[in-house]
C-alpha cells in the first residue's frame, strides 16, 4: 500500500466518523441506524414542539374543539338570522316592486288628467 493510498484510506475513514458524529451528536432518544436522518427530524420536532407551537401561534386540537363547541350554538343562532334577513329582504323587495308600480299607475292616472 503506497503512502496515497494510506492517506485516502484515512480520510475516508475520517469522513465517515465525522458524518456518523453529525447524526449521533446530542441525541437522546432513539435513532434508527435504517433512517437516521428521519428520526434525527423525530427527535427534534418531538423536542420542539411547544415552543414551536408558542413560536407560530398554532391551536391544539383540544383548544380548536372546545372553541368550535363553545362557539356552535352562536353560529346557528347568526345563520337563522341570515336566513330570516334574507327572507325579510325578499318580501321587502316585492313589496317595494308592487309599490313602484302603483306610484306609475297613479302618476298615469295624474297625467291623463
Amino acid at each position: 500500500m503506497t503512502p496515497l493510498e494510506a492517506a485516502l484510506m484515512v480520510i475516508i475513514v475520517a469522513i465517515l466518523l465525522f458524518v456518523i458524529y453529525y447524526y449521533w451528536r446530542g441525541v437522546k432518544g432513539d435513532v434508527s441506524l435504517r433512517r437516521p436522518m428521519e428520526s434525527r427530524v423525530d427527535e427534534y420536532l418531538d423536542r420542539r414542539f411547544e415552543m414551536m407551537i408558542d413560536e407560530w401561534s398554532l391551536v391544539t386540537r383540544t383548544k380548536l374543539q372546545s372553541f368550535r363547541q363553545s362557539k356552535d350554538q352562536i353560529l346557528e343562532a347568526n345563520e337563522a338570522k341570515v336566513a330570516s334577513l334574507k327572507g325579510f329582504s325578499e318580501t321587502m323587495e316585492e313589496n317595494l316592486k308592487n309599490l313602484e308600480g302603483r306610484l306609475s299607475a297613479l302618476e298615469e292616472q295624474i297625467g291623463q288628467k
